[in-house]
């Protein structure tokens, strides 16, 4: 299927593949990494303190994981937030990359989040499939 691709893997480590604004149809989200043609840019994306971190744009990886800040306050707080009402981490999600590398990455989380019923990747910000609505568990 190889749904997950690497540029929607942002530098917070967040899988944009999974969210709401990019599995929606209208006013669809390519993700922060993929924001070349200003058309596509999000309000959340263009004001977003750690894609826009000058660290970041400069290291090799484009991940937090390379700064020397890692985890910044901003990150550690998104975390929290995901982990909370997504059951998602930003900080786990960087770790994998960083020990393991994105292809691994990609794979774990083709695995993780396709939906048993119909094979669509699953939404993080919903409790069930957007295609099927069969609940997530």
């Amino acid at each position: 299927m190889n749904n997950m691709k690497e540029e929607l893997i942002a530098p917070c480590g967040m899988n944009c593949r999974l969210c709401l604004g990019n599995q929606r149809e209208k006013n669809h989200c390519k993700g922060c990494r993929n924001e070349i043609d200003i058309r596509y840019k999000t309000k959340g994306s263009v004001s977003c303190i750690i894609k826009n971190c000058s660290v970041i744009k400069s290291n090799e990886s484009g991940f937090c994981f390379e700064c020397d800040k890692y985890p910044c306050r901003r990150l550690k707080q998104l975390d929290k937030r995901y982990r909370t009402k997504y059951h998602m981490s930003m900080l786990e999600n960087l770790e994998q990359i960083k020990q393991y590398g994105i292809d691994s990455f990609l794979r774990n989380e083709e695995n993780k989040w396709t939906c048993k019923e119909c094979g669509n990747i699953v939404c993080v910000h919903r409790a069930f499939c957007l295609i099927c609505k069969t609940y997530i568990e």
